[in-house]
């Protein structure tokens, strides 16, 4: 895998550069995006060169807003000229750091003097953030084990682990209250404002969204994103087009309690960049967008009061090394901790926290709350009750009495609670949710010891045996995964003391 600071931009998870002439129209630019859902298009010159980067911001700022003739106008007018760019085998740490220190979230990359992909900061950094959780989570069998190394070898590892300490100090426990500011550049409008006059308010306070409110309470969100798709790739005008038909309706919030790290977790999840952000009373303070979050985290890891750029700027390097560090190639990310598999030389387990895509066929997102009043959410393999209880306990284990296991239960579109026993209730559930549109299911955990009703079948005795099977299982699996970090741990301790 390489020691740390060596991996380069293409050991990053990297998207496929999406590029047109920069004589391309805007119109059909718009279209392209639109078809490949991407958010972002490189544009180059006569010789085949990168010379512009268009982003859905830009054509709500610079093309919506300013009224530019979308038919007859070329990208080159209104594209980001000469940006920014990094060559394949640039050190990852290096790149990342350009793309904090610049304040913008895409850069391309180059190879052989050709555009190969596009780096997305935010998808890094949720990647980075998502294996130092996995390392906190399993650091107490961990450290369990490297004491007993300890004690027989008299070494110590406690400047590893107060840098890992001090990042999760510093990312994980902060809340978005500490990163909005006291004016908050926040666009309302009404349901009934057309597009043309949401994008000019947009471009007036520099922001890619609008909150569609009523009573300041949001009943909508319109993003740069919702006006490339929805209006300019359906050919509807943004001047006629009222924002309540093109918004995301009844969008999820988080509260300015909520930590920055689950705000990250939520738009990952969700599969959106804007996020707002409400009070007790519902009203909406602020909202925070991807870059903005993915900027704060990373000035959490450097910044400390009363140290200089260079020190601020080591402990980010730090912050990626580490990260990186800490797991294989992403490709490995879809395994679930009842698969494991050892690699050649960085092993490490692997968890459906990794969050696959939910596209994938055989895998679909599922929530659900802890006691604590906490979302959890997750994406499973559809064919495996045993994985889906595994990544329950993964979550909410604290809340589990193994004495009184209880039932697994989803909501449907009548709010009714309907048992998940066995994998043919399970693919029938998510089959039924796919085919209402419904981009996850919730689940519930019922203690009361009733078998609820299913749909499609009665009750069977045997479906619950089975049920009581897989969580067993499951356990094992959790067990087995937990036991196998702690002695990879201890190895990786060993071969860091040796070098």
């Amino acid at each position: 895998m390489g020691l740390a600071g060596e991996r380069t931009v293409k050991r990053l998870r990297l998207s496929k550069a999406l590029t047109v002439p920069e004589s391309t129209s805007i119109y059909d630019a718009c279209r392209r995006m639109a078809a490949r859902r991407v958010d972002a298009l490189l544009l180059t010159d006569s010789n085949a060169l990168l010379c512009g980067i268009l982003t859905d911001k830009d054509i709500t700022t610079r093309v919506i807003a300013s009224e530019v003739n979308i038919q007859e106008t070329p990208v080159s007018k209104v594209m980001t000229k000469h940006p920014v760019f990094v060559l394949s085998d640039t050190l990852a740490v290096e790149a990342l750091q350009k793309m904090v220190l610049g304040k913008f979230r895409h850069l391309p990359v180059v190879e052989n003097g050709e555009v190969i992909a596009l780096l997305d900061i935010a998808k890094c950094l949720y990647d980075a953030i998502a294996r130092l959780e996995r390392a906190t989570e399993k650091g107490k069998a961990i450290v369990a084990s490297v004491e007993g190394v300890e004690k027989n070898w008299g070494a110590s590892v406690s400047g590893s682990d107060s840098f890992i300490e001090t990042l999760r100090e510093r990312m994980f426990r902060p809340s978005l209250s500490t990163i909005i500011s006291e004016n908050p550049k926040t666009v309302t409008v009404e349901p009934n404002d057309t597009v043309l006059d949401a994008a000019k308010k947009m471009l007036e306070s520099q922001t890619s969204s609008a909150i569609v409110a009523v009573d300041k309470k949001p009943q909508g969100i319109l993003t740069s994103k919702d006006i490339l798709m929805r209006v300019i790739a359906q050919d509807l005008s943004p001047e006629s087009i009222i924002v309540e038909r093109v918004m995301t309706p009844n969008p999820e919030c988080a509260t300015t309690d909520t930590p920055i790290v689950d705000a990250l977790h939520t738009m990952h999840d969700g599969k959106f960049l804007h996020l707002p952000v409400i009070d007790r009373d519902g009203i909406v303070v602020a909202v925070v967008d991807v870059l903005h979050i993915t900027h704060a985290a990373v000035a959490m890891v450097g910044n400390t009061s009363g140290v200089n750029n260079e020190v601020a700027n080591t402990r980010m390097q730090k912050f990626w090394d580490s990260a990186m560090e800490l797991s294989p190639d992403d490709d490995e990310d879809t395994r679930s901790i009842a698969s494991l598999k050892l690699a050649s030389e960085g092993v490490e387990l692997r968890r459906s926290i990794s969050y696959p895509s939910s596209s994938l066929p055989n895998t679909f997102a599922f929530k659900i709350q802890d006691r604590m009043g906490r979302m959890h959410r997750f994406n499973c393999n559809i064919r495996s009750m045993t994985d889906v209880i595994t990544a329950i306990i993964q979550r909410v284990g604290d809340d589990i009495n193994r004495k009184n296991l209880p039932q697994i239960l989803y909501e449907d579109e009548d709010h009714d609670k309907v048992v998940l026993a066995t994998e043919s209730d399970l693919t029938a559930a998510v089959d039924h949710a796919r085919s209402a549109g419904w981009k996850g299911l919730r689940l519930h955990l019922d203690y009361s010891g009733k078998r609820g009703h299913r749909k499609g079948s009665s009750s069977n005795s045997l479906d619950y045996a089975h049920t009581e099977s897989a969580w067993a299982s499951a356990y094992s699996a959790v067990a087995a995964g937990a036991a196998l970090v702690a002695g990879l741990g201890v190895i990786a301790f060993l071969r860091r003391s040796s070098n």
